[in-house]
């Protein structure tokens, strides 16, 4: 059976997906990157190998998206490496080809995209600020004590949540410190940073868009029950969570990987290679770049950063 492997590789979280030939996955795993993506891809593939080492598959298809793409892509020679608003786009359509918006809030960064008749047709990122993101939630339920697994079950209890100032982290985390200090209830406090999160969001990443129905909410912080009612409630209509809404960009880059086999086959024993990377500064011209040497068992594979082709290496 032929497989399409793809992989979205963040700075806090590591997801990968294995597909057929009819976009089912056969083959799913979430971990977290931890600061190493090397090591983080090393570790999924072996989570993935597991999961078909019973079955009679081949890799003819590899794609890679995140913020660590092009090194992942080529780590593992990748046939396709996108950006992951075209990713999440298309792994969405691939299960839900009517969806008009997508909503999605990463571990640091969150975006909105919007879809008319499947082609993309605006979108915007918020990659200034951690403030709504899974990073935010995660510091807060911490700080709470409390698992950021369960913040969404929790917020649903709240009669009365609290507002908490949503327009910064500093200013989120001052103000949730003085709502504790003062007697506000566990709950409701929850409650408000999910509503702070939603209301953020809106304001920043989907300020001055139109917002249409079908809405889908994904990226990690869409497992959380307590995110997704306030999207509802500020959105006035249903918000869709797909099961595997945190998968999406893999699901993408897999799909897309279909129209591009790799030139060299796949092996998963890749992961016992050794793989590095260095920056060198050139001083050929008067640009000194900062060139990127991806190097596979001390062999150069690839590079990148040179401006001009005094900075051109030989692989």
């Amino acid at each position: 059976m032929k497989g399409y492997m793809g992989i979205d590789i963040g700075s806090i979280s590591t997801k990968g997906v294995i597909i057929d030939s009819s976009n089912q996955i056969i083959a799913k795993e979430y971990i977290w990157t931890k600061g190493n993506p090397i090591e983080a891809v090393k570790e999924l593939l072996k989570k993935l190998k597991t999961q078909v080492q019973d079955q009679d598959i081949e890799i003819v298809g590899i794609g890679t998206t995140g913020s660590a793409r092009k090194l992942i892509g080529a780590m593992l020679n990748a046939s396709v490496i996108k950006n992951e608003i075209t990713a999440h786009a298309i792994g969405t359509l691939s299960l839900h080809p009517d969806v008009r918006t997508i909503f999605e809030i990463g571990g640091q960064d969150s975006k909105i995209i919007l879809i008319e008749d499947g082609i993309v047709v605006d979108y915007a990122m918020n990659t200034l600020c951690a403030a709504g993101t899974g990073a935010f939630l995660s510091s807060q339920a911490e700080r709470l004590g409390v698992s950021v697994y369960d913040f969404g079950n929790i917020a649903l209890t709240s009669k009365n949540p609290a507002k908490i100032a949503a327009r910064c982290t500093v200013f989120a985390e001052s103000d949730l410190v003085h709502k504790l200090q003062i007697g506000y209830r566990k709950e409701d406090i929850i409650a408000g940073l999910c509503k702070s999160v939603v209301s953020n969001y809106l304001n920043n990443v989907g300020k001055g868009k139109k917002i249409r129905e079908p809405i889908i909410f994904q990226g990690g912080v869409s497992k959380n029950i307590g995110v997704q009612k306030a999207f509802e409630e500020e959105a006035g209509t249903s918000v869709m969570v797909d099961e595997n809404g945190h998968l999406m960009g893999a699901l993408g880059v897999a799909v897309l990987s279909k129209k591009k086999p790799i030139t060299k086959q796949f092996h998963f024993s890749i992961t016992d290679d050794h793989f590095e990377t260095k920056g060198i500064e050139c001083h050929k011209c008067p640009n000194h770049c900062e060139i990127i040497c991806v190097r596979k068992n001390n062999q150069l594979i690839d590079f990148w950063g040179n401006r001009c082709s005094n900075g051109s290496l030989s692989k």
